[in-house]
């Protein structure tokens, strides 16, 4: 039996034990998310993919065809297969921790924070959260992801009065937002959105061009009658979107 007649093997794991599959998504996935391939553009074909992963077609097509379940690609008959519009929606009428609501879509949150600081407030925070100047404050930058793509940039200044804990948390496995509600429990809320140009820092890490613009949230807490924290979160305009509805 000649070698073409005979049956593709299993692709050995990786030398980490990551499944092959799972390392040729990574790769797909880092592709995006570098802005290699963007919206709209075709990815190489699985037959590519094969020769380039030395892999069963079988195994290429669990890759692609699992990234095609979570709506990172799309397929077209005949024309090959596409990096999808990316739309993320964040609920407005109730404060729900990113990482909720990432795994209510059936999704992967991951995390990781770029930033975590004792700071002092300036003349504007400190009248932002109406204590006096100088006041000690909390500082964190987190980078929120979705299935490996970066989805919001979460810069947050935090009332140590109401969270004097926060310094000690680990952001990798707890969002601000899931231990602020524990520890000082909501009571209101203030919110704006707008469309921003996009800092250099804040898109390299959202892996996108200064020339897209984003979706800005910036929301002030309240809880026990101050002012608990002061957010700003950054999401890629092109691949978010902001969404509610209200009964009585």
């Amino acid at each position: 039996m000649d070698d073409q007649a005979q049956p593709a093997k299993p692709a050995p794991d990786t030398p980490d034990g990551t499944p092959i599959f799972q390392r040729i998504k990574d790769h797909l996935l880092a592709q995006i998310t570098a802005g290699v391939w963007k919206e709209g553009d075709v990815i190489p074909s699985e037959q590519a993919l094969v020769k380039q992963f030395g892999v069963s077609r079988m195994t290429v097509n669990r890759a692609v065809r699992e990234l095609t379940a979570e709506q990172v690609l799309t397929r077209r008959q005949g024309a090959g297969t596409y990096v999808a519009q990316q739309k993320y929606q964040a609920t407005l009428l109730e404060i729900k921790s990113i990482a909720d609501e990432v795994r209510a879509r059936g999704h992967v949150h991951r995390s990781s924070l770029q930033q975590l600081e004792r700071g002092k407030a300036s003349d504007l925070m400190a009248k932002q959260f109406d204590l006096p100047a100088g006041h000690p404050l909390f500082h964190s930058v987190i980078i929120h992801f979705e299935n490996g793509v970066p989805i919001q940039v979460e810069d947050r200044w935090v009332n140590p009065l109401c969270a004097p804990d926060y310094m000690e948390q680990d952001f990798a496995s707890i969002t601000p937002n899931e231990y602020l509600m524990q520890a000082a429990p909501l009571q209101g809320a203030t919110y704006s959105i707008e469309a921003l140009a996009t800092p250099r820092d804040i898109a390299d890490m959202l892996a996108i061009d200064t020339r897209q613009a984003c979706l800005v949230l910036k929301r002030q807490t309240v809880s026990g009658g101050r002012i608990a924290s002061i957010a700003t979160m950054w999401h890629p305009g092109h691949r978010y979107q902001f969404a509610g509805s209200f009964a009585q």
